[in-house]
């Protein structure tokens, strides 16, 4: 019976980034980007 519950998780539901439109999982910094909430959160190195 604690074993049945597990069959129903699902996979997390993905967002579209406002700044750059990649998928993202929603209350992360967007990992193409940097982004959280309009601002930029990380610096993000382009090809590195």
């Amino acid at each position: 019976m604690r074993r049945a519950y597990n069959s129903t998780m699902s996979v997390p539901q993905l967002n579209s980034c406002p700044q750059c439109a990649v998928p993202y999982v929603p209350h992360r910094v967007c990992p193409a980007c940097g982004y959280y909430k309009g601002r930029q959160v990380i610096t993000v190195t382009v090809g590195a």
